[in-house]
């Protein structure tokens, strides 16, 4: 019998009080690293009406002006209007960092000594900076290898922010969320119950000033510019059936931190894949790559995405599980969910063999520590927005697939040597 069923996930814009946070915590991590690769970072950010306040633990020699940084990055966001109740001018900006704990620093203080291949012994001795467990996922339902639901609610977002920055549609405003609701049977995608737009926007439109007829307005160019367009390359498109919501509410004229605050990591969910798959809890933004809740979802994400990609699976979740000090993981958990042409005991098998999963092995493959100032100083700060996976639009290393033909390899000799 036919399993039918809706599964949502939402995005938020760049112009959210949450999202601010995170791209101004990246923004300071990008800066530090630029300046000094070792630093080690867990920098928070708290918005609200008026006030930037940033806090948390950094150990850098890096020298570089907290304010400018908030203030260039709120500039880019698009807060640019005091009348609006934020702006990157006017904005208090309070600091209140201290240094990060030598206790946690002990057991990775050599991660970032040399930029040299480390040997396995020194791989194997530099443990991760805390316990914690991670995720990493990929599935073909896209060709950026995620859920539908969370693939296009972000390439609403994208889309939503790039039609405000051109000019096509002045009247937005940089706050924002979208969300979309898929029809799956038997746990495929066969359409779109719903989109959900809500975005902010001036009170009037040109001469248009009847609130209904703003709305209306919002309405048709929301779906010209900005969904249709989301959905050129996915086979499932809305229909005559599909519902299409604007500002449920009626307007969104204030928004942003003067509608709401903002706290850096409390947008895990949008960060990750939409609710499809687990998450371990921890958060990404303002982090340096020694903290494995940012490097190991990274590395679980690589490994699934390679799976999907060689296709030995349908869908495919990796669980990695560190302890603080200790370099290997705890734990490594593969599941396929019944669609891997092997079982995932041999599958597992594969990842311990292919895949660097050790924190300083992580950084090293990855070239985490480095890659900011190879990039002219900007790296992180462009993932706390959008999503940190499917990012085709962005050249990140655990988006690549080069693993692929090797896991394909490797299966064939295995079935091989089955026969």
């Amino acid at each position: 019998m036919t399993r039918r069923y809706l599964f949502t996930s939402e995005s938020v814009t760049e112009g959210h009080p949450d999202k601010i946070c995170d791209q101004i915590s990246d923004t300071i991590l990008d800066a530090l690293l630029t300046q000094d690769p070792t630093s080690r970072v867990a920098a928070e950010v708290v918005v609200n009406t008026g006030l930037v306040l940033i806090t948390g633990e950094i150990s850098s020699t890096a020298q570089v002006n907290y304010i400018d940084l908030a203030r260039k990055k709120i500039t880019e966001i698009g807060y640019t209007d005091a009348m609006n109740g934020f702006s990157a001018n006017s904005c208090s900006i309070q600091i209140a960092l201290d240094g990060q704990s030598p206790d946690i620093a002990q057991g990775v203080d050599q991660a970032h000594e040399s930029r040299e291949q480390k040997s396995e012994e020194e791989l194997d001795a530099i443990g991760a900076g805390d316990q914690g467990l991670m995720f990493g996922f990929a599935c073909n339902e896209t060709p950026e290898l995620i859920p539908l639901p969370i693939c296009l609610a972000h390439r609403i977002s994208r889309k939503l922010a790039a039609v405000r920055k051109t000019g096509q549609l002045s009247y937005l405003r940089p706050d924002g969320k979208t969300q979309v609701t898929v029809i799956y049977e038997d746990g495929r995608p066969v359409g779109i119950d719903t989109v959900l737009v809500s975005t902010q926007h001036a009170e009037t439109i040109g001469d248009i000033t009847d609130p209904a007829a703003v709305q209306a307005k919002i309405k048709e160019d929301l779906w010209t510019y900005v969904v249709q367009p989301s959905f050129s390359d996915i086979a499932v498109k809305p229909d005559s059936q599909t519902r299409f919501l604007v500002n449920p509410t009626g307007k969104f004229v204030v928004g942003g931190p003067q509608g709401d605050s903002g706290l850096t990591g409390r947008k895990i969910i949008v960060d990750t894949y939409g609710g499809y798959s687990r998450h371990g809890g921890g958060a990404f933004s303002g982090k340096d790559p020694t903290k494995v809740d940012r490097s190991a979802a990274y590395a679980a994400r690589y490994v699934a995405k390679n799976i999907v990609a060689a296709g030995l699976a349908e869908k495919c979740e990796i669980q990695l599980s560190y302890a603080i000090g200790v370099a290997r993981p705890v734990s490594i958990m593969v599941d396929t969910f019944g669609t891997g042409k092997i079982d995932d005991d041999r599958l597992l098998d594969l990842v311990k063999q292919h895949f660097e999963l050790r924190p300083a092995g992580i950084i090293q493959a990855f070239n985490l520590q480095h890659v900011v100032a190879e990039r002219g100083g900007r790296f992180y700060q462009d993932v706390a927005a959008y999503g940190h996976f499917g990012r085709d639009d962005l050249d990140l290393p655990w988006e690549q697939t080069d693993k692929a033909e090797l896991l394909k390899q490797a299966t064939s000799e295995l079935l091989s040597a089955a026969v």
